[in-house]
């Protein structure tokens, strides 16, 4: 990791404290088949400390990888760096499908700005969160996709919303999570979500999405996550003549 990234500034404070995790986290292979109440606390443990993490991200930068799939193919792939900072600024810029995209949340108006690449690059389109042409085929909306959320989901997930046993395992590194849940963002819906916890920084970094019956529906990967990028505010709106 390059050196602003997580290990740097208030998370360095803190790290050692975040190095206890590594005692609470020795899970026991009997784990895997179902979670004892003791487990169900460490586990909660592991949320707490994800929480902590994420609540010092004031802005960061993650390459991002989506793919899709339909009867357990894949359809389509988007790779873009995203860009957070509190409380809710979020700007996507484009490398798979539509190279030189940018897109932009929140505009003045509340609404999505979005500026396409290429030639078309003088457009400048301003669209509702809820425009078919911006939301997933999961449901999720732009304002939808910060860590932090995805945290608060992954604690629904295995508490009030949960749907099934828990299943636990650690492998290169991570923590890696099996739920039957209530899925994030359709309604009536039920997802089997795995969820991978990088053991080094305490964060998420990478989700899948699954049918019941295991035929994959969407795959999310965070890779390179860097903090403390110091982007302005100017940095989330598309200018005239940008």
């Amino acid at each position: 990791m390059p050196s602003n990234s997580l290990l740097s500034g208030a998370f360095k404070r803190t790290f050692p404290g975040i190095c206890l995790i590594i005692i609470v986290m020795s899970f026991t292979p009997d784990l895997c088949a179902g979670l004892s109440p003791t487990g169900r606390e460490q586990l909660m443990g592991l949320v707490d400390k994800m929480e902590a993490v994420s609540a010092q991200l004031e802005e960061y930068q993650t390459e991002t990888e989506v793919t899709e799939f339909q009867k357990g193919r894949v359809v389509a792939t988007k790779r873009f760096l995203y860009t957070f900072k509190k409380p809710n600024h979020v700007r996507i810029d484009m490398a798979i499908p539509y190279p030189g995209m940018i897109l932009v949340y929140p505009d003045d108006d509340g609404k999505v700005a979005v500026k396409p690449g290429g030639w078309a690059g003088f457009l400048k389109l301003h669209l509702s969160l809820d425009s078919p042409l911006l939301r997933s085929s999961a449901g999720q909306r732009i304002d939808q996709t910060d860590l932090g959320l995805l945290i608060r989901n992954i604690a629904h997930s295995l508490t009030d919303r949960r749907r099934g046993e828990i299943k636990v395992a650690e492998q290169d590194g991570r923590v890696l999570i099996e739920v039957l849940a209530e899925d994030h963002f359709l309604a009536g819906v039920v997802t089997l979500y795995r969820f991978s916890i990088d053991k080094a920084h305490w964060l998420p970094v990478g989700v899948e999405e699954l049918t019941p019956d295991g035929i994959p529906k969407r795959k999310v990967i965070f890779r390179n996550l860097r903090a403390s990028t110091g982007v302005q505010d100017g940095f989330f709106s598309i200018n005239e003549g940008e």
